[in-house]
């Protein structure tokens, strides 16, 4: 039985991210929030486009106004006013101001804006009551950003601020990844459907909307294949299909070491490769990762097709996912950096028990008391089965092997679920 550690390794050296030149599509701007951006963007456009007031006050030459103070001002005549928007028409010569609003075009002959709470005016004259600095408060050309150069580079995911960047550079469309393909089978005779009647005995299918909203938030498409009863020939169907039409599948249940667990025997009789049937974590230890080479051009335009059997509890599911599905997806999605699990060392809140023989996951929250981040666990039951305090989890705590007690107020490691 693999170690986590171990575990994660082997799988996120098998994924290879989406092909640069095969898997990609070209998006409209506006529809290009949290996708990944296959190739760097390049404007043709310095920011700022021109130098610009970062105040409102007077645009004026430094060495007409150096010297001045509130004992003995610098008097300036207006010659001209600047709104932003506005092409500035006058060369400010010695001697003389143009008033100017935030944003506005540096006129020709100014070198320095002096804001206006240090001035005062009357009719067509401003007195400078205090020395700016030389240049001060002038945005200038290029500044930010030089035109011909990387604006943004590939392999980022486009949120908010990228968007605005990207509006601003004027990239009404973009060369993103496409998303990744995931399929989701749940395995089970128990199971039903939400909208089915429940009988005894069965078991309603919360699996297969947990990884669906799971991979969707990792900027995914979810290829929902249902319920799938404990047969071979079914299985084996369903299996085929996956694997032929997406990048990455994930099945829940069927991974364990009971009479009606198909999952790995028809694994091997597709052709895979099992790297991994069990890892040391609780809850999760019936964990399945598979490959398949794409010897045949059976599957996308990728060399190699990935498998995760799950386990068929909620609470496990949710775990193995955030633990490593959800790295996985992100790094097939063609995120250059940042899709590895993201930990943290925070205090715990409350006593975290554990029987030291596997890596333990407890799940709960963090919350911000004194501006120090705390872990609470969630209350009730830490059964894999109990999917009921799941709700608002927004951390894993981490109790290595060996660990059978992390009491309050001591460091524990989280797995932040973002």
């Amino acid at each position: 039985m693999l170690s986590v550690r171990d575990a994660e390794s082997i799988i996120l050296n098998l994924v290879q991210p989406l092909d640069k030149q095969l898997d990609i599509e070209v998006v409209d701007l506006l529809t290009a929030a949290n996708r990944v951006l296959a190739t760097p963007v390049i404007s043709p456009l310095d920011f700022p486009h021109w130098d610009n007031s970062a105040m409102d006050g007077f645009a004026v030459r430094y060495e007409d106004v150096q010297q001045s103070s509130a004992e003995q001002p610098t008097v300036l005549e207006i010659v001209e006013e600047i709104p932003a928007g506005y092409q500035p028409q006058v060369t400010i010569q010695p001697g003389q101001a143009a008033r100017i609003f935030t944003g506005a075009v540096m006129p020709k002959g100014a070198d320095t804006v002096v804001m206006q709470e240090r001035t005062h005016r009357e009719r067509n004259r401003v007195f400078i009551l205090a020395a700016p600095q030389p240049q001060g408060f002038v945005r200038h050309k290029a500044a930010f950003y030089q035109a011909g150069t990387n604006l943004l580079p590939g392999g980022i995911r486009l949120k908010g601020p990228e968007i605005a960047v990207l509006a601003a550079a004027q990239c009404p469309q973009l060369t993103v990844f496409r998303r990744p393909r995931v399929a989701i089978i749940s395995t089970g005779d128990e199971l039903v459907t939400p909208d089915q009647p429940l009988q005894p005995g069965q078991i309603v299918d919360s699996n297969q909307y947990a990884l669906a909203a799971l991979v969707r938030e990792c900027g995914a498409e979810a290829l929902l294949l249902g319920i799938v009863k404990d047969e071979p020939a079914a299985l084996h169907e369903a299996m085929t299909y996956a694997i032929a039409n997406a990048d990455l599948v994930l099945s829940s249940g069927g991974v364990s070491v009971g009479e009606y667990d198909y999952v790995e025997q028809i694994l091997e009789s597709l052709g895979a490769k099992i790297h991994i049937r069990a890892v040391n974590m609780k809850p999760g230890k019936p964990l399945t990762f598979a490959t398949f080479l794409n010897q045949q051009g059976l599957f996308p335009p990728r060399t190699t097709a990935l498998y995760f059997g799950l386990p068929g509890n909620p609470a496990a599911v949710l775990v193995t996912f955030w633990r490593f599905v959800q790295p996985t997806i992100k790094k097939i999605s063609g995120v250059a950096e940042g899709w590895e699990a993201e930990f943290l060392k925070v205090l715990t809140h409350f006593e975290l028990r554990s029987d030291g023989k596997r890596e333990t996951y407890v799940w709960g929250k963090l919350h911000l008391i004194d501006g120090v981040y705390k872990f609470s666990p969630a209350g009730g039951s830490q059964s894999s089965g109990n999917l009921i305090n799941l709700a608002q989890t927004n951390a894993l705590a981490i109790l290595p092997v060996g660990k059978t007690l992390i009491s309050p107020g001591e460091e524990v490691q989280v797995l932040l679920l973002r």
